[in-house]
């Protein structure tokens, strides 16, 4: 992997028209300035294939937790919703898409966190950047026969093919006035329509019940499948999530990704698959507090990773937005803290800290797009904290070699 300075588009401006936010916070989101390139071999070997057999790990992890009853407490799976995740996965309820942060520096790529519930950046991701490889390769600034690794919206179409009879109707639900979740759900809802379906948008906060207990449109159409840009979390804790299972709506993602999308995942798979080389060492903060703060307690589990841990390790709750409560300490130390604290009240995770690689100030982490069960394209997101946050930038990649 290397970042390569290159020449923006001269209309790239014209080309942001429809890129409603490609500058956020005064800063630009989408940058073409630079480009990262890697090699096919590293794509498919380093990237690809790891990421595909990380999602059948979480799987298989998903498979033990619903028979748990104490990790599905430990995952923060409310008991009045635990038959709903567990029945969605024991029926075998297919998931569609989801995103893995990974840090990656030509080694072996380290699962970071694994966002299979609600991933935003799909839109920069599946369309934006592949015109832009286009452009560029036909401008001469990019070398024919250049590449990258987008099959995003093709897998996306075709997923939706393979789950749905042609013409189903599915709604497709975000936060009113969120350009990027907007965006999000609209390549979502662009993809189904090329996979046969009917698409239909509608705000979340518009979405009512009718009289017999079905979730309706703000035409009050009945919502059959629903496509919420909105995390399990929350509505496990919302005035709706009651009317979930009496309203036979079919849901993307299903409930049993909230147990994916949970940072508590991170520490049942490194007890699954402790030493797995695209894994880091992960507990549960109340379980190894003391053993990180003076030596007391831990487990041989915990023993067997104490180096690891001490030399620097990151504190994430199992609930968290834009690097939101996380904490990175360095030999007991604090290293970079979170400003924003809106999810510390949550129960927390611990993590082995791996250092992003530094390139001109700027530090990636790839996004590893899953569709179905195998990974499809990646994403990349830069920022000049260790922790990524909403002030990063979007980066194009291509391969070549």
């Amino acid at each position: 992997m290397e970042k390569i300075s290159l020449t923006p588009r001269a209309d790239q401006r014209e080309a942001e028209t429809g890129f409603t936010f490609a500058e956020m916070h005064g800063e630009p989101y989408w940058d073409e300035t630079s480009a990262y390139r890697f090699t096919l071999e590293e794509i498919e070997t380093r990237i690809e294939d790891p990421a595909t057999e990380l999602h059948g790990m979480c799987r298989e992890a998903v498979d033990r937790i619903v028979k748990d009853e104490r990790l599905m407490d430990r995952m923060g799976i409310p008991p009045g919703f635990r038959d709903l995740v567990a029945t969605s996965w024991r029926s075998f309820a297919p998931e569609v898409y989801g995103r893995m942060d990974l840090a990656y520096d030509g080694g072996d790529a380290k699962l970071l966190e694994y966002n299979a519930d609600t991933p935003t950046s799909l839109y920069e991701t599946a369309s934006f950047q592949w015109q832009w490889l286009e452009d560029q390769i036909k401008a001469g600034v990019l070398p024919e026969g250049a590449d990258q690794f987008n099959g995003l919206h093709e897998a996306l179409a075709e997923r939706f093919r393979e789950l749905f009879p042609a013409n189903t109707d599915i709604h497709f639900a975000a936060a009113a006035g969120n350009a990027e979740d907007y965006a999000t759900v609209e390549a979502m809802a662009w993809a189904a329509r090329e996979g046969g379906m009917g698409a239909h948008y509608t705000d979340l906060e518009k979405i009512g019940l009718s009289a017999e207990g079905q979730f309706l449109d703000a035409e009050d159409r009945v919502i059959g499948t629903l496509f919420k840009l909105y995390p399990w979390e929350d509505i496990f804790r919302d005035e709706f999530g009651a009317a979930i299972v009496p309203s036979g709506a079919r849901f993307i993602e299903p409930p049993w990704k909230a147990l994916v999308s949970n940072k508590a995942i991170l520490p049942v798979l490194w007890e699954m698959f402790e030493g797995h080389p695209n894994l880091l060492p992960a507990f549960f903060l109340n379980d190894v507090a003391g053993a990180l703060r003076d030596g007391t307690g831990g487990s041989p589990l915990f023993d067997r990773a104490r180096d690891a841990l001490k030399a620097g390790h990151v504190v994430k709750p199992i609930f968290s937005r834009e690097g939101s409560s996380i904490d990175i300490l360095e030999n007991g130390r604090p290293l970079e803290t979170a400003t924003d604290r809106a999810y510390d009240d949550h129960p927390k995770v611990v993590q082995a800290y791996v250092p992003l690689p530094v390139f001109d100030g700027f530090r990636p982490v790839l996004g590893a797009w899953i569709v179905g069960e195998t990974c499809a394209g990646l994403g990349i997101r830069e920022d000049r904290a260790r922790i990524t946050q909403d002030l990063s930038r979007f980066k194009p990649h291509f391969i070549q070699g």
